[in-house]
């Protein structure tokens, strides 16, 4: 049967047939942790082949999914050093060495993707690319998306923060994700999107959060029973490369590059929001229990235990002011 992921791939083959004139001069690798599944690495996959073509073969990019080229946290370690070239980092890992990276994912900030775009593609958005040029790394066109975060367990459905109290839950290698969390009751453990089908089937942890897309395209339903829509987080993937690396390409490849990955950020997020409302059929025809969740309970929580206090303080008045400014006042 031809599913869509069978669909998405086959989309990026013909891609592939281009004849380049020249050897490459200019030979990147671009890790990321997603399966070759997602459409992050389908719209990317034929961005690199666009790239190699307008530059008469000159630049190589290849996409390197599922963490072969380390963890998340460790590849970031290589980006900088320089030992990989390019990578996919979504902003809640990124936080680890760019502060601001995570700002988009104060908890249920992001009401709907009208808020998320006019933010991250405006004010909000260009504090982010500043500050990640601050930090060393070149961010390579607009942000990609990850999607609205949701609440997957083994033993029972999440309705209210109760649900979360004693909760062993796995989260991103974030100060951001394992603070709220924590201030709604629950146990967080933060460990790497590549540990996180083993450490749910090993009952590590007995929960974890994602976008739907990825729940799906990971197999999380394979080893999670239920899944509550709780919209708590939107993340998203910056394409990042070396600063050394970036300043070897002469301008009009750097301009290709932008351009490229660009056109590509824009027909992800179309894929993305294709999928959207199909996924919920589909986790349900597998074997998930979906429940909706009103998300005033857990936001009281939040704002009851300080955790909006703490986050303002720490990303800066400016900062989340300019997020206020689209999503409303949160505290």
């Amino acid at each position: 049967m031809l599913t869509r992921r069978h669909t998405f791939a086959a989309a990026a083959l013909p891609l592939f047939a281009i004849k380049r004139a020249h050897a490459a001069e200019f030979n990147f690798r671009c890790g990321h942790l997603l399966p070759v599944a997602h459409p992050l690495h389908v719209r990317a996959t034929e961005a690199c082949a666009r790239i190699a073509s307008a530059t008469d073969g000159r630049v190589s990019i290849t996409m390197v999914p599922d963490s072969k080229l380390g963890p998340d946290t460790e590849a970031l370690k290589l980006l900088r050093s320089g030992e990989i070239e390019m990578m996919a980092a979504f902003g809640l890992v990124l936080s680890t060495v760019v502060p601001m990276a995570s700002i988009h994912a104060a908890g249920f900030g992001f009401k709907t993707y009208g808020q998320v775009w006019s933010a991250m593609d405006g004010a909000l958005g260009a504090l982010v690319q500043q500050d990640i040029l601050q930090n060393g790394y070149v961010p390579v066109g607009p942000i990609w998306d990850n999607g609205f975060r949701q609440i997957t367990t083994s033993s029972k459905p999440v309705r209210q923060p109760a649900d979360l109290k004693g909760l062993k839950i796995r989260v991103p290698v974030s100060p951001l994700s394992i603070g709220m969390f924590r201030a709604l009751g629950a146990e967080p453990t933060g460990i790497n999107f590549s540990g996180l089908y083993p450490a749910l089937q090993a009952r590590t942890v007995d929960a974890q959060e994602n976008s739907l897309v990825l729940i799906e395209s990971a197999k999380l339903f394979e080893v999670q029973s239920f899944c509550s829509l709780t919209n708590h987080m939107w993340d998203g993937y910056w394409f990042l490369i070396n600063p050394e690396r970036w300043r070897s390409l002469p301008p009009t490849f750097q301009d290709v590059l932008r351009v490229e990955f660009a056109r590509a950020a824009l027909l992800q997020r179309t894929d993305m929001a294709r999928q959207s409302p199909a996924l919920r059929s589909d986790l349900v025809d597998v074997g998930m229990t979906i429940n909706p969740v009103d998300a005033t309970s857990f936001q009281a929580v939040l704002s009851k235990t300080g955790f909006y206090a703490e986050w303002r303080a720490k990303f800066g008045e400016k900062p989340w002011r300019t997020l206020e400014e689209t999503v409303g006042e949160l505290a």
